[in-house]
């Protein structure tokens, strides 16, 4: 995908989820844009080897940072380390999230409380305490969550999994009403079947049959980093409370 040359230069960026897939994609897109990059994971020494493979790519900079954005105390931990060394952050991405597919009469108490735990009630308290600690004092900022297409049309045994999408698509719009008055963007992706080694894994257990796509293919990691990188940059500024599909015309 062609490079917007420098367009996130001097951006401080906190990405969760950035071990693999669409949130590994979209830490190497924002450091190649130029932002300073803080790259979460919850193994420690998982992202060493990878930053350092591509270190010459990059106009900005990747720095990892290693938590579960389920750990309240570890998330005070990395803000409190970000406000030191950068003294801002200009871009939240809530990509870290969790997948558990179970048809109705299978489905356990305990996964659905796993994935609301990341998928929501991390992405809250994550979300709340860099708005209110840095984006609401500097008046500005771009707060961008992962959804999903289930979300917002449902799939087929997929129904917990669908509800904590669901959730961040309506957390996602009352945020972005909230602090729209100090000029912090709130906004969603919500991708279709992505290409991805997890998606590859578990695709043919999920379907029968592919679901329909207009554009007859699977979208890539990258056409996801490249929509993050219009919600981050100066492109997006009257742009909020939005959910912007990402699914090549999928039908479900």
């Amino acid at each position: 995908m062609e490079r917007i040359s420098g367009i996130l230069h001097d951006k401080v960026c906190l990405v969760t989820g950035a071990g693999r897939g669409i949130g590994q994609s979209i830490v190497m897109r924002f450091a190649q844009e130029g932002a300073i990059v803080y790259a979460n994971v919850r193994k420690k020494g998982f992202l060493e080897e990878w930053i350092a493979r591509h270190h010459q790519e990059l106009k900005g900079k990747i720095i990892p940072v290693y938590f579960d954005i389920t750990d309240s105390a570890k998330i005070r931990q990395i803000a409190i380390q970000i406000k030191e060394e950068q003294g801002k952050i200009d871009v939240l991405v809530n990509n870290a999230g969790v997948v558990s597919n179970e048809l109705l009469g299978m489905i356990s108490k305990s996964e659905v409380k796993k994935m609301f735990e990341v998928n929501v009630f991390g992405l809250l308290e994550l979300t709340q305490l860099i708005a209110t600690k840095f984006m609401i004092k500097q008046k500005k900022g771009s707060i961008i969550n992962m959804a999903s297409i289930v979300g917002a049309e449902g799939s087929r045994g997929q129904i917990a999994y669908s509800a904590s999408k669901g959730a961040v698509i309506a957390l996602t719009k009352s945020m972005a009403k909230e602090l729209a008055e100090y000029n912090v963007r709130v906004n969603a992706i919500a991708p279709g079947i992505i290409d991805t080694e997890r998606i590859r894994q578990s695709i043919n257990h999920l379907y029968k049959n592919i679901p329909q796509i207009g554009m007859g293919r699977l979208g890539t990691t990258e056409e996801i980093s490249g929509i993050c990188v219009f919600f981050a940059s100066e492109m997006s500024t009257y742009v909020t409370g939005q959910i912007l599909e990402a699914s090549g015309s999928m039908m479900l």
